[in-house]
C-alpha cells in the first residue's frame, strides 16, 4: 500500500485558517484534496501511484469539512508541530497505516499539485529500495523568485541527492547559475519517519526553519527528483489571488 496524507492544520502562524479560504469556490484544503486524488488508483486509473489518501487534522472546523467533500480524515493532536510530527501522530495512532509501503506528505497548501509530482517520488522509493525519503525540485529563472525567502531552494549531487535546503539563494546569485526550488512534498519509508521522530531537532533545521535539514544533519540521504512544473503553494493571504487567476 501507498498512502498519500495531506497533514491539515488551523492555526497556521503566516496565514491562520487558510486551509479553510475559499478559491474560487472551493476551499485550499479542499482543492489540495482533489488535485492529489489524482494519483489515487481507480478502476480506470490503475497506473496512478497512490492506493488511498486521507487527511490529517488537529481541528473539527477541518473535520467536519473534510467530511462533507468526502475526504477520509483522522483528528491528530493539537500539540503537533508541523506536518512530519501530525503524520507520525496518525501512525502511532493506526498502526495498520505504519504498515504501508510508503507513505507520502502531501502539504495541504498545494491546490494545483500535479500528478506526475506525487507519481514522481513514489516511483523514485519504488526503483531504489536504499533509499528512505524523496522529495521533488522544480528549475526556476526568476530572479524575485530566486530572493524570496518562501521558496525554497535545494542543491544536490551529480546522482541526485540532496545537499542542502535553504531560504537564501544557494549557489550565490551569478550569471549562468542553474536553481532549483524545492516542491514540498515527500515519500517516506514508514520505518523511516517513525524512527525520525525519535532523534531530536537540529540546529540548522531550526535557524532555516526547515524540517528536511533534520533528515540531513543526523546523517540520512534525500533523493531529488526533479519535475517539469511547479505548482505555487499558498503562504500568505495574497497568494489566494495569484492562484486564482491561474486558475482562470
Amino acid at each position: 500500500m501507498v498512502i498519500g496524507i495531506i497533514p491539515a492544520r488551523y492555526a497556521s502562524s503566516r496565514f491562520p485558517a487558510k486551509m479553510l479560504a475559499p478559491i474560487h469556490g472551493k476551499t485550499l484544503l479542499q482543492r489540495t484534496y482533489e488535485s492529489a486524488k489524482e494519483s489515487v488508483k481507480t478502476g480506470v486509473n490503475t497506473s496512478a501511484s497512490l492506493d488511498a489518501l486521507i487527511i490529517a487534522t488537529d481541528d473539527e472546523r477541518i473535520y467536519a469539512h473534510a467530511q462533507e467533500f468526502g475526504a477520509t480524515c483522522y483528528m491528530t493532536p493539537a500539540s503537533c508541530r508541523d506536518g512530519t510530527e501530525r503524520i507520525v501522530a496518525l501512525l502511532n495512532e493506526h498502526p495498520d497505516l505504519a504498515k504501508s509501503e510508503i507513505i507520502v506528505n502531501i502539504q495541504g497548501d498545494r491546490p494545483c499539485i500535479a500528478r506526475e509530482t506525487i507519481d514522481s517520488v513514489v516511483h523514485a522509493l519504488k526503483s531504489s529500495p536504499k533509499d528512505v525519503v524523496a522529495t521533488p525540485v522544480v528549475k526556476m529563472t526568476a530572479p524575485h523568485e530566486i530572493m524570496n525567502p518562501a521558496s525554497v531552494k535545494c542543491v544536490f549531487t551529480k546522482e541526485k541527492y540532496a545537499l542542502y535546503f535553504s531560504r537564501s539563494p544557494i549557489p550565490t546569485m551569478r550569471e549562468g547559475v542553474a536553481y532549483y526550488k524545492h516542491v514540498g512534498i515527500y515519500a517516506y519509508r514508514p520505518a523511516f519517519l517513525l524512527e525520525l521522530a525519535t532523534l531530536p531537532h537540529t540546529p540548522l533545521q531550526q535557524y532555516e526553519d526547515l524540517e528536511q535539514l533534520k533528515v540531513l544533519e543526523h546523517g540520512y540521504a534525500i533523493k531529488v527528483v526533479e519535475v517539469a512544473g511547479d505548482d505555487p503553494s499558498v503562504d500568505y493571504p495574497e497568494d489566494i489571488f495569484k492562484i486564482e487567476k491561474l486558475l482562470c
